[in-house]
């Protein structure tokens, strides 16, 4: 590391035991709130970054679900096959492992361009920073809304019962938007600092994937290993697929996404109370 590098991560770092402090911390808290009441503007631009991305294409939005559609029942026939799996067990299982991952990385991938891709407005428009991580929140609800009629598809076509423990999902579901709140903030002030950030990001997500169990089961494994315990992802993915394939998630699972959660919320409120008056400065 070069002598510059080494400057500004201290910089960095002073800064951020001098900017915590409580007028700090008021504001970032009050800029949140206040982003959450501007509830139509950031629904609003969220809708309209799910339009303009499928503009002028005939099924529009609908696109998501197709393209999704085809990947899961392709991926389903074929690795059914080389796993020996039941179809009839492991096509649910890959339908919704899919639209949770999707909207998982989608969370965290845009996550990191929730500031750098509003740079235009940020600039010229004077309100919360916050309504740009609910925007980047709410094009992947969207996005997720457009999928789950897969899974529904499926679950029909092979008469999955109903069971209480579907409702499980709900809460696991504005679980999963709570991280995907503070991951849109955090992630997004850093990429806005160090514009290598969304690449690093984009590299690690691929590859978690194929050490998630998405397209596998956990039960293949020979026993359960770190390699289930210690991915934050394989929990976040659980707690939704679980209940709606008519399980309950483990306690694990939940003291996982429960801890990471006010983990990662706690550090991303340290830093925004820090940073957030710079972000538009590194824009």
């Amino acid at each position: 590391m070069t002598l510059p590098e080494l400057t500004s991560n201290s910089s960095l770092i002073m800064q951020l035991r001098s900017g915590i402090n409580s007028s700090n911390m008021l504001k970032a808290f009050m800029d949140i709130i206040m982003g959450w009441n501007r509830m139509e503007l950031w629904s609003t631009l969220g809708m309209h970054d799910v339009r303009q991305r499928y503009r002028r294409s005939t099924l529009g939005p609908f696109w998501i679900t197709l393209s999704l559609a085809v990947m899961v029942f392709a991926l389903g026939l074929l690795y059914g096959k080389i796993f020996g799996q039941n179809i009839q067990v492991y096509l649910p299982f890959i339908a919704i492992g899919f639209i949770v991952w999707s909207l998982i990385s989608s969370l965290i991938l845009k996550g990191c361009e929730t500031f750098i891709s509003s740079a235009g407005m940020i600039r010229q428009l004077n309100a919360p920073l916050s309504i740009y991580a609910f925007r980047e929140v709410w094009s992947a609800v969207i996005s997720f809304a457009h999928n789950i009629w897969i899974f529904f598809a499926v679950a029909w076509w092979f008469d999955l019962q109903f069971s209480w423990s579907m409702l499980l999902s709900i809460p696991a579901l504005l679980l999963i938007l709570f991280n995907g709140f503070w991951i849109s903030i955090l992630f997004g002030l850093l990429s806005a600092r160090f514009r290598d950030i969304p690449l690093i990001i984009a590299s690690i997500v691929q590859v978690v994937f194929f050490i998630t169990p998405v397209i596998w089961r956990p039960e293949m494994l020979p026993e359960r290993t770190l390699l289930l315990v210690l991915n934050p992802l394989y929990h976040m993915v659980e707690i939704i697929r679980a209940p709606l394939l008519g399980g309950v998630p483990s306690l694990e699972n939940w003291y996982a996404v429960i801890t990471i959660s006010i983990l990662g919320a706690a550090l991303t409120f340290v830093f925004y109370s820090t940073y957030r008056w710079r972000i538009p400065y590194w824009l």
